[in-house]
């Protein structure tokens, strides 16, 4: 085979197959919605990876079952017709199934989809990535037949196919990859410069960037300054509660304040000190995501449920948006909680035991992973904390993990029990959740919640009957595909309504509720209070 025809041949039986289940396989419905131009997109991508497989399977084949000139002839014709017809199917389908899973969520029904365009853009895009394999593959090709002139022919071939691997796995990790999060950080860091025009520098000392605060309004960054600058006022919280209300306590400490997470953790303590955060009724120590953001319907409700009795103090450990920090900041994350945790730990045991606020920790995505982190299991959280709400957890949490795999037998793993709820709660739409010490919301459609590399080669256990409320019927698991449909689910998982993906919106009123509320807390507060987070 010539060099040309590595690159302009036309593409193989084993590949065009698998490259055609693949790109059908997409089209099926996952967790979330997608827009049509996404799916082009994903489509592509995904019948790369198919094209892969069949390719290597055929040439498997190719020496097992060698073939007549005839058969292959025939065997194409078939192929190729039946092929088309699949992708016709899966295509005319596809509206449907995106219709169906709308309106699992609530959705407006009345969707713009263009198979055809679907179809142009994957295959544009699959020729793109295919003849960028190919050329590799010719580079490599032509190393191999350079080395060949000088050592034997199985040591040049073992030593091309090594060097273009590695040259590639280096060019995608340190190039693209390292070059990506890179310009992410860059572009992240000016973003973390501005602030958000509805947040104003807070006029209470209670409030970290206000007056006398030891960390500067310039040094909060972005987030920080929206946590901070859109603090609910006591105004807000006596229409709400009838009564006289306390200023609420908000601490931040910002990337820029200081120079590692354990001198983060000081200043807040100091902060929290200085704000006389320790004679509150409730104090939270909060995780936050990537770029530091703090969901603010977690903060309120928590607010609102005191009368403003109450402290909240947060760390920023990243620029970086939370799906980026997910897979570079991880370990930063868990030491920044841990150390957060430890600090105000320490604080609050060494006051008198009938003087102490009530200390509760809470996190949403990432940032549930944060707090989670800063302790080894069930028993140490809540031996140290009075209570927690975990909003949103990625399938990475440790401790989750846990209790998800020790539920009680006939639980779905949505929705799992474990010792009868008597500790821990998991729910997505709360009705009563009792008095938990912990609580996990999570959505059954929640992408960030079910993700895990073992999609690519293991059935999930929350595609098993009984499904979550959310998850489409029509919804199958498919190697490889899954894996990349549920990643791509990501992007769309703020774009739904609230208890569906990864929106909690007014359930996280119910999760205060449920591990944190003050004495007389009634149901009928908890309505009142979710109405006002998030009102229809």
């Amino acid at each position: 085979m010539d060099n040309a025809s590595v690159v302009w041949r036309r593409p193989g039986f084993g590949g065009t197959l698998g490259a055609t289940l693949f790109f059908c396989a997409s089209l099926t419905p996952s967790l979330l919605p997608r827009p049509w131009l996404l799916q082009g997109v994903m489509g592509a991508i995904t019948g790369i990876l198919g094209y892969g497989v069949g390719v290597a399977i055929g040439a498997a084949g190719r020496r097992l079952l060698p073939a007549s000139e005839r058969a292959r002839r025939l065997s194409w014709q078939i192929m190729l017709g039946c092929c088309a017809g699949l992708t016709a199917v899966a295509l005319w389908y596809s509206y449907d199934w995106q219709r169906d899973l709308r309106a699992l969520m609530d959705m407006d029904t009345r969707i713009t989809w263009f198979p055809p365009v679907i179809l142009a853009v994957s295959l544009a895009l699959f020729t793109v990535f295919l003849l960028i394999a190919r050329l590799v593959r010719l580079a490599g090709r032509r190393l191999i037949d350079w080395l060949d002139r000088f050592v034997p022919v199985y040591v040049g071939h073992v030593a091309g196919v090594a060097i273009v691997g590695v040259v590639v796995a280096v060019f995608a990790n340190d190039v693209l990859f390292s070059g990506f999060v890179g310009t992410m950080g860059d572009l992240s860091s000016v973003t973390n410069g501005t602030t958000d025009p509805r947040a104003h520098r807070p006029t209470s000392a209670k409030v970290s960037g206000g007056p006398g605060s030891l960390v500067s309004w310039a040094s909060l960054g972005r987030e920080g300054r929206t946590f901070t600058g859109e603090a609910v006022t006591p105004a807000q919280l006596s229409a709400f509660s009838g009564k006289p209300a306390l200023q609420p306590i908000r601490v931040y400490v910002g990337l820029d304040s200081t120079s590692s997470p354990e001198q983060q953790a000081a200043l807040a303590v100091r902060e929290l000190e200085r704000t006389g955060a320790f004679q509150r009724r409730v104090l939270a120590v909060l995780g936050t995501t990537g770029t530091g953001w703090v969901d603010q319907h977690l903060a309120d409700s928590l607010e609102f449920m005191a009368n403003g009795d109450s402290a909240l103090v947060a760390l920023q450990y990243s620029y970086l948006p939370s799906w980026v920090s997910f897979l570079v900041d991880r370990d930063k994350a868990a030491a920044t909680g841990a150390a957060l945790f430890d600090a105000v730990r320490r604080r609050w045991a060494a006051l008198p035991v009938q003087h102490r606020p009530r200390l509760v920790v809470a996190g949403e995505s990432l940032g549930s992973f944060e707090l989670e982190s800063a302790f080894a299991d069930l028993r140490a959280l809540t031996g140290s904390a009075d209570g927690a709400l975990f909003v949103g957890p990625p399938n990475v949490n440790r401790i989750w993990s846990a209790l998800t795999a020790d539920r009680e037998p006939g639980s779905p793993v949505w929705r799992p029990v474990y010792q009868g709820g008597r500790t821990v709660r998991f729910a997505q739409r709360p009705a009563d959740l009792g008095r938990p010490r912990v609580v996990y919301l999570q959505n059954a459609s929640d992408p960030v919640v079910w993700w895990s590399p073992r999609l690519v080669y293991h059935r999930p256990a929350w595609l098993e009957s009984p499904r979550g409320p959310d998850v489409n019927p029509q919804m199958n698991w498919f190697p490889l595909v899954t894996f990349w449909q549920v990643l791509v689910d990501m992007a769309a998982a703020q774009q739904v309504p609230a208890a569906h993906g990864h929106v909690y919106g007014a359930n996280i009123v119910d999760g205060w509720a449920a591990v944190a509320a003050p004495p007389g807390w009634t149901g009928q507060d908890t309505a009142r209070l979710r109405q006002l987070v998030s009102p229809p």
